[in-house]
């Protein structure tokens, strides 16, 4: 075992797309912050506290998968990419470290809570962000891991809409700006669904396998043709939220509309060699696409909003 089964295990590839909802969040709740003196004075050490515990959760939803399909009969001795499959991990040694990750994870979330409320004086809204912190931790290990993981049973895409889309942009804004607006929900869902399409993805990929192993993911249940149709839909969806909100809903607040557009086109391109392709191992190329590529937009808004990048 070394340090670099480790990294490995982590998947360094997901923990970008995965911080997405923070950007997002950051991005949209910034002009708020700006007329409270107390609120921008946080808003950077509140963001790094939220960014440091996204990325631990999606690093403990890694682990967890890597043990629990080797648990489960996913992955067996053929996956050398997996680190407990491959034997390079054991998996008693992974479920000890996915226990300590998730407490580290915890930790972790309880200062950003410290960070943005106690300091500020504000303790009722802690304890319904306390419990989005438990369920994202429980989430996290229970997508492949447990006697019953809900990945299994096709709920994977759902729960990855709710907490990389609502719950992940829209916690992140309200821990900033201690505020809520209902329109937050648009670009919200514009951070799900591109986080599910990297799913998706993943889950055509690997349809072949997950079916013999009793893995019914969504792309599973519905054949693959007809996941190439629901992949075009989430870009659709995603993009038609984001462009009401920056154009209608919240217009000419929003620098760098041209940029963004550029990184549409990449994505309505990537959408339509998705239904060309024939042979699944051929989507891992667009995986890393659109994985990147969304890590990207959500970066330049955050940099677009702050003033960083000019339009």
């Amino acid at each position: 075992m070394a340090v670099k089964d480790w990294i490995q295990a982590s998947r360094i590839r997901t923990l970008p797309l995965a911080a997405s909802c923070v950007l997002v969040g950051a991005a949209i709740s910034f002009p708020v912050t700006r007329g409270s003196e107390l609120l921008i004075g946080q808003f950077w050490p509140v963001f790094t506290a939220i960014l440091m515990t996204v990325v631990l959760l999606q690093i403990l939803s890694n682990w967890a998968n890597d043990w629990g399909d080797f648990e489960n009969g996913a992955d067996d001795e053929s996956r050398q990419d997996r680190a407990v499959a491959s034997g390079r991990i054991s998996p008693s040694k992974m479920k000890r470290a996915v226990l300590v990750l998730a407490i580290v994870a915890f930790v972790c979330g309880l200062f950003a809570l410290f960070l943005s409320f106690f300091v500020a004086g504000h303790l009722l809204p802690v304890l319904l962000l306390l419990a989005l912190g438990v369920a994202s931790i429980v989430a996290a290990l229970r997508y492949t891991a447990g006697s019953s993981p809900y990945g299994y049973k096709g709920f994977g895409d759902i729960m990855v809409f709710l907490f990389f889309g609502w719950i992940g942009v829209g916690g992140t804004a309200v821990l900033l700006s201690h505020s809520w607006d209902l329109q937050w929900l648009f670009p919200a869902t514009w951070c799900g669904a591109m986080c599910v399409a990297v799913l998706n993805l993943n889950n055509m990929r690997d349809h072949v396998s997950d079916a013999k192993a009793g893995k019914q993911t969504l792309v599973v249940r519905m054949g693959f043709e007809r996941s190439k149709r629901y992949h075009f839909s989430l870009f659709a969806l995603g993009w038609l939220s984001w462009w009401v909100y920056a154009l209608i809903l919240d217009a000419g607040e929003w620098r760098g509309m041209g940029w963004i557009g550029v990184l549409n086109a990449v994505h309505l391109m990537h959408a339509f060699r998705v239904f060309k392709v024939q042979n699944p191992a051929d989507l891992d190329p667009e995986l890393k696409r659109v994985a990147l590529s969304s890590a990207v937009a959500a970066f330049f808004l955050l940099l677009a909003q702050t003033g960083l990048v000019a339009s």
